[in-house]
């Protein structure tokens, strides 16, 4: 079984700074088949993709691995540890998309999981036995995904031939290559339906809704290392706003390119990167933006710096704030809001999520998470640096782990999350106190392998409606259940729909 061509339409749209920009927008097309037979491999990355899939590690690496292991300093290769507060309910392997496993979104009794190869959906009404109800193959790294109402949004940050659902790799030099977003009709949750696509600039690695009743904005999360891609020309110091009408979602437009990082030269006013700062990324883009859309804020992790903005006008959202670490951050990666929204976690992605950082040689302040405090009202909100957390659990060599995709655990009065971290599996913690953050629970498989490093672990690991739920790279889906005092309240909490970046006000 194949999925169908989609065919498209090209036109030319101007950005507000007068650029050409080419837009494709898909028509609707016969509905992607259910269950797929097979579907073949995208060359697949880990994010932001400057990693290999597997790499070689020295002798002595390996050899010390494998003494951790038999010390019980680490668990053994694939073996799963846990706290005492942690049940492991299920997992559910990887099927018909070979590819990484990536982002997660709910809505209802719905899990809906990212793949570099397309996207799978659970049925997790049972959280003890999840059941597949459709995967579609629709390879475009990474296949980010979001859901809102019937809508289901997909990112494809990787040069393709077209935009549908059929296309084949590219090099990323080639001038005609399209990536951008991908936007399904999932009324008929059995047979999704691709109905449109919006070409962006230097396509689509994360994205964003901010949704509204008659429409659901877009804020596209992209970067470029420079000109070697033909569609990501410096100066890239913004975001893609595109605007999606709810009943004609084919008529999906971008609508604006506004501009974070005003500044002077080529590379707008981003953190200049190295030499300047040596080991810290040079901003040229925005990598997530997690949005409070009943506050009208957004928190920004934008490579070399952290941003916090408006977005009353949700297609002009306005700085208030940026932050830089030259000392610890190599990569701002991802942002969370607790629930008072007086307080951001920012997370680095040193190593790009295909590096062993979790060990003592790193140390617990890079590739860690960033806590601030959001200090003042307003326009004069400051964003003022409190502590470091790193799970304190040390990996080996063989396994890359960093901080990665997290979520509130909402209970009044405290600041919890939850968080993937790749081979270093699900961490549970508490940021109530700024400055003393503390692990709470944790659950963790073993190496992939002990002598060589193998990408795998949790890319997402979310709480929703009383249960974790993780996608983990390689092993699959899996779903926990946390049993603690300070975690309990929160299964009183119920969702009708969770997109983690664009994160609910939980007690409205």
């Amino acid at each position: 079984m194949t999925s169908l061509r989609t065919p498209r339409t090209t036109t030319a749209a101007r950005d507000p700074r007068g650029r050409i920009r080419r837009l494709g927008v898909a028509s609707a097309a016969a509905g992607l088949l259910a269950t797929l037979l097979a579907a073949g491999p995208v060359a697949a990355t880990p994010d932001p993709g400057d990693a290999p899939a597997r790499a070689t590690v020295s002798s002595e690496e390996a050899a010390d691995a494998r003494s951790a292991i038999r010390s019980g300093e680490i668990p053994g290769v694939d073996e799963i540890v846990h706290s005492g507060n942690i049940e492991h309910l299920a997992n559910i392997p990887k099927d018909a998309l070979p590819g990484f496993n990536t982002d997660l979104a709910f809505q209802g009794r719905y899990a809906f999981a990212g793949n570099y190869d397309g996207f799978r959906i659970f049925d997790i009404s049972r959280p003890s036995s999840p059941k597949t109800v459709a995967q579609v193959l629709c390879p475009g790294s990474q296949n980010d995904i979001s859901v809102s109402g019937d809508l289901l949004f997909l990112s494809t940050d990787s040069s393709r031939s077209d935009d549908s659902c059929a296309s084949t790799t590219q090099p990323a030099t080639v001038k005609e290559s399209w990536e951008g977003m991908k936007i399904f009709d999932i009324s008929d949750i059995r047979n999704p339906k691709y109905v449109a696509s919006v070409e962006t600039a230097c396509g689509s690695h994360t994205h964003t809704l901010v949704p509204q009743r008659k429409d659901v904005y877009v804020y596209v999360s992209s970067y470029g290392p420079g000109d070697t891609f033909p569609d990501c020309r410096r100066p890239h110091d913004g975001i893609s706003v595109i605007k999606v009408p709810r009943k004609a979602p084919e008529k999906a437009r971008l609508v604006g390119f506004p501009v974070l990082f005003p500044g002077e030269g080529p590379d707008g006013g981003g953190n200049p990167g190295a030499p300047t700062n040596p080991g810290v990324s040079k901003t040229t883009g925005c990598h997530d933006i997690t949005v409070l859309p009943e506050k009208d804020l957004a928190a920004g992790a934008c490579m070399g710096d952290g941003i916090l903005f408006d977005i009353s006008d949700p297609e002009r959202p306005r700085v208030i704030d940026r932050v830089q670490d030259n000392v610890n951050f190599a990569f701002w990666h991802s942002a969370t809001f607790n629930l008072k929204a007086n307080k951001i976690v920012f997370t680095d992605e040193l190593g790009g999520g295909g590096a062993a950082t979790c060990n003592a040689e790193v140390g617990p302040n890079r590739g860690a998470n960033g806590i601030y405090d959001v200090v003042g009202k307003g326009k004069r909100s400051k964003l003022v640096f409190r502590s470091y957390f790193k799970i304190p659990r040390h990996q080996a060599a063989t396994e890359n782990c960093v901080a990665h995709n997290g979520s509130l655990i909402p209970v009044k009065g405290k600041d919890l999350m939850v968080q993937a971290w790749y081979q270093g599996g699900v961490s549970v913690w508490d940021f109530t106190n700024s400055a003393k953050p503390k692990e709470i629970a944790h659950f963790e498989r073993g190496p992939l392998s002990d002598t060589t490093l193998s990408v795998g672990g949790s890319w997402s690991a979310y709480y929703y409606n009383g249960h974790i739920y993780s996608n983990d790279i390689a092993k699959g889906f899996d779903v926990l259940k946390i049993s603690d005092r300070l975690t309990d309240p929160a299964k009183r909490v119920r969702l009708d729909e969770l997109n983690v970046q664009t994160q609910p006000d939980y007690f409205d």
